[in-house]
């Protein structure tokens, strides 16, 4: 199968050095490295350009995480697979693309999403979001699986996610007017048709990020428009709250053994984003 990525970039220049390294450290090589520049002004699509990436350069304005990547997929036409990267994911190992690429050899498997670690000095609140959402073991997952998982069951990330074409077409792909969560709505699209999703723990990136708490409550609004906006998938895929209780107790238990001292901040951040979620999803609502 012709394995093909694209990451989507702005300003990526500081990156850009790790993140060919690492491709070009796979054991699998991809068959094309397509990148959508959207109009750095700081020779991203140059140093891309240079490392024989095909590059398009699109508008800020034109910009949308659904349409862009959508985009990508139609311009990697003839790719089986397609895997998509932020520009702030650095591949862990050789191995990376090759067992994130494995996961397709069951005939079942519609997408299939690599492990997050955290980055070379992140913070303990930073660290602990991609230990809890990534964890050691890997796991596919089905339809059935909502009855026990919940919302969990339709986790996804495009940092560092998979699809196989025929199923990724099958389903519409990603919606194009989406600025956030077209991962997590074509994985739902997916398991409803049938199709399962992988999660590949040994198949590894380098990826976090350190939120304030003013982008922590943007980002939870995001998340609250997005389940108002796709009410189907609360609908078909239960409550978000258990999950997000479970997080805050882990993350809790998580600093008082190696940062106790930031266990207010972390009661402060929860209380913040369920506000956000709540204003996000109410906004959706009332479209």
């Amino acid at each position: 199968m012709r394995l093909a990525v694209c990451i989507p970039t702005l300003d990526a220049s500081t990156a850009w050095e790790n993140l060919r390294a690492s491709l070009q450290a796979q054991i699998l090589q991809p068959s094309e490295v397509l990148v959508i520049d959207s109009s750095s002004s700081d020779g991203t699509a140059e140093l891309a350009t240079r490392d024989r990436s095909r590059v398009v350069v699109v508008s800020r304005a034109e910009f949308c995480h659904g349409g862009t990547r959508q985009r990508g997929a139609e311009l990697l036409a003839d790719a089986d697979i397609l895997v998509y990267l932020t520009q702030d994911a650095i591949l862990a190992d050789a191995h990376a693309l090759a067992r994130l690429a494995a996961a397709f050899e069951d005939p079942s498997v519609g997408a299939a999403y690599g492990r997050q670690l955290p980055r070379r000095g992140s913070n303990p609140i930073e660290a602990h979001a991609r230990l809890f959402n990534y964890p050691a073991g890997s796991a596919i997952r089905s339809f059935d699986d909502r009855a026990t998982m919940g919302f969990k069951s339709i986790f996804f990330s495009n940092s560092f996610g998979a699809y196989r074409r025929t199923a990724f077409e099958e389903v519409g792909g990603f919606p194009r007017q989406s600025n956030f969560g077209e991962d997590t709505v074509v994985a739902a699209r997916l398991l409803k048709n049938n199709w399962r999703i992988a999660y590949v723990a040994d198949a590894r990136v380098y990826h976090s990020h350190s939120y304030g708490i003013s982008d922590e409550f943007r980002r939870y609004c995001q998340i609250g428009k997005l389940h108002g906006g796709e009410p189907w998938l609360l609908r078909d895929f239960g409550s978000v709250q258990g999950e997000g209780g479970r997080f805050v107790i882990s993350e809790i238990q998580y600093l008082m053994q190696r940062a106790p001292w930031l266990v207010p901040e972390s009661i402060l951040r929860s209380a913040i984003k369920y506000c956000g979620y709540r204003l996000g999803r109410h906004a959706a609502l009332r479209k």
